[in-house]
């Protein structure tokens, strides 16, 4: 099981970075540049024409791992890591064409925020009825660091995931918004998963893989990601991201853990659900300098100190690798 935990990490990585090479130049001939927010930051709008769509390159090596580490499992009928590999393309999908659309328009914006969200709702909801159909889902909610579960009508349960997946999802985009900050936050949240696999054992092994596979695609496209940045992950890459966390959190049946892993994500999500409902409330007044969180740090916020790209990197990566730590502490003796 270490041994194919390792390779589907080392094969990923080796891909990712190897296949960027290759990737980026291309999409630079393309002009598949990233537009900047107008009212982003000032010194971001140096970024403007930096390649997106570059979370092409952890999707393929991960996708390769599942194929090929994971290939044995599947000969055995064991396909729950293909399932989470679709659903999460799935997104990406979506993410590329809302990406194709602001680069054929020259804009920041692309799908209208009601079209990503019905197309999210209806990929969430057909997860979930196929998970349950096929048996890797059960009506019931295990509450983490508590040991408890608590039973739930199926209708109810089906509403709960599909809310929950679709909230990842665009929690993890928000947080994409400086170099290398999706990636490096994620990193903890996907290794919290492979450690799982290790502790819970061989009947997780598929979902290892693809967890495990993630990491290194991740790891490979950091190589190019941080700051400064050569290519962004863009739309395809931070929703497919998002359903693969989503989907590995039900999975492996512990979708509450999210709370607690999940937390730079809910900050960057409430930052920016807070500072809309005030400046509406308000007339115009703001809490945050700037919203989400991370561009309220870079333009001083509370304190006048201004954090650089690679100092947000650290801190919010630091912080996803304790809060994993702590979670898997909560959810370790489930099936010990």
């Amino acid at each position: 099981m270490t041994i194919k935990l390792t390779c589907a990490f080392a094969l990923a990585f080796l891909f990712a970075t190897a296949f960027g090479k290759y990737y980026i130049p291309w999409l630079q001939k393309q002009k598949a540049g990233q537009e900047i927010k107008e009212n982003g930051p000032t010194w971001h709008n140096s970024k403007a024409g930096t390649p997106t769509m570059g979370g092409v390159m952890f999707i393929l090596a991960t996708a390769f791992v599942c194929l090929t580490v994971g290939f044995p499992g599947m000969l055995h009928g064991e396909f729950v890591h293909i399932f989470v590999l679709l659903f999460a393309c799935v997104f990406g999908g979506i993410g590329f064409l809302d990406d194709w659309q602001k680069i054929r328009r020259h804009q920041n914006t692309g799908l209208s925020a009601r079209a990503k969200f019905l197309l999210q709702l209806a990929a969430a909801l057909v997860f979930v009825l196929l998970m349950r159909h096929i048996g890797y889902l059960r009506p019931n909610l295990y509450v983490p660091f508590s040991g408890r579960t608590i039973h739930m009508p199926e209708w109810l349960y089906f509403v709960f995931a599909a809310f929950v997946i679709v909230g990842t999802v665009n929690a993890v985009n928000i947080t994409d918004g400086v170099d290398g900050l999706a990636t490096g936050t994620s990193i903890p949240v996907c290794l919290f998963f492979v450690f799982l696999s290790f502790a819970w054992g061989r009947e997780y092994l598929q979902l290892g893989i693809f967890a495990s596979g993630l990491v290194g695609g991740l790891l490979g496209f950091l190589v190019y990601n941080f700051n400064p940045a050569k290519v962004f992950m863009g739309d395809t890459g931070s929703l497919f991201l998002g359903g693969a966390v989503a989907a590995l959190a039900f999975a492996y049946d512990i979708p509450l853990i999210l709370i607690t892993l999940g937390i730079i994500y809910i900050i960057e999500t409430l930052s920016d659900i807070i500072q809309v409902g005030y400046f509406k409330l308000s007339h115009g007044k703001r809490v945050f300098r700037m919203a989400p969180f991370h561009h309220h740090l870079e333009m001083g916020g509370w304190t006048g100190k201004k954090w650089k790209e690679r100092e947000l990197f650290v801190l919010f990566t630091g912080i996803s690798l304790v809060f994993a730590i702590i979670s898997f502490i909560g959810v370790y003796s489930r099936y010990m």
